[in-house]
């Protein structure tokens, strides 16, 4: 028993980093001892499937091993964090033309201050991926990991080398870009209305442009949401695709 520990330490680690940081269990409003609690039985279930055979030496090359441990639950949970926050990027970028970035509201989910738009895309995000169960697929992507990336990894010489750090750099282009085609729609639209009162006001002098064009903007942003709406639930299931294939090609990456 007392030679299993460490093993069972190490992924403890793993999987505590990981719901520490990915979407859905890290929330604020989850209570800290159900997120302890669940990480210890699932890496009870993991250890009694794959951590009974390994060994572990006891000695100082096991600080750097929980090290290890912890940053491969915090990357992999990254790519989960780093597409969601993309949805409330969006969002905030449609705040920027539409007026309401002036109006940023808490997230109680992350204890952050969100913009309006970003923080109710989120919500629905959230709402779809609850839906289709996104929750026990990153259940099943921590558990399979260590098909993926086993406890004798080498993921501090991937670090080295800059495998690791290009791809990440090239996921985090990935979500930025994602980020601007999810609002382009409504961003091209209210410039498009800017550049119709820049034309208003310079024909027409009388109006005031300022007293117009924020209530215009308002209207026209919240009914082109409105009519976007249906397509997002298509849009946030090929947004999260592409969530668990970067998580696929972070542990391909790591366990290369």
């Amino acid at each position: 028993m007392l030679q299993g520990f460490p093993v069972f330490l190490l992924i403890f680690c793993r999987i505590t980093a990981f719901f520490v940081v990915v979407p859905v269990f890290s929330s604020r409003n989850i209570p800290m001892s159900f997120k302890i609690g669940l990480a210890f039985f699932v890496s009870l279930v993991v250890f009694t499937v794959r951590g009974t055979g390994i060994v572990v030496q006891e000695d100082l090359n096991l600080v750097l091993l929980i090290v290890r441990e912890v940053l491969i639950g915090l990357l992999l949970g990254f790519i989960g964090y780093l597409m969601f926050m993309m949805i409330q990027t969006a969002g905030s970028f449609i705040d920027l033309q539409i007026g309401f970035s002036i109006a940023n509201v808490i997230d109680p989910l992350s204890g952050a201050s969100a913009p309006l738009l970003g923080n109710f895309k989120y919500m629905i995000a959230l709402l779809l991926f609850l839906g289709m169960n996104g929750h026990h697929y990153l259940l099943d992507a921590i558990v399979n990991s260590y098909n993926w990336v086993p406890l004798n990894n080498s993921v501090l010489e991937r670090m080295m080398d800059g495998t690791l750090s290009d791809f990440l750099i090239r996921t985090f282009g990935q979500a930025f870009m994602l980020a601007l085609q999810m609002s382009a729609p409504l961003v091209t639209a209210l410039f498009l209305t800017d550049l119709g009162l820049a034309f208003l006001a310079r024909t027409a002098p009388q109006y005031n442009v300022f007293v117009i064009g924020v209530p215009l903007k308002i209207i026209v942003g919240l009914a082109l949401l409105m009519i976007l709406m249906p397509t997002m639930a298509v849009l946030f299931q090929n947004l999260f695709s592409i969530m668990f294939e970067s998580m696929r090609n972070l542990l391909t990456t790591m366990g290369a």
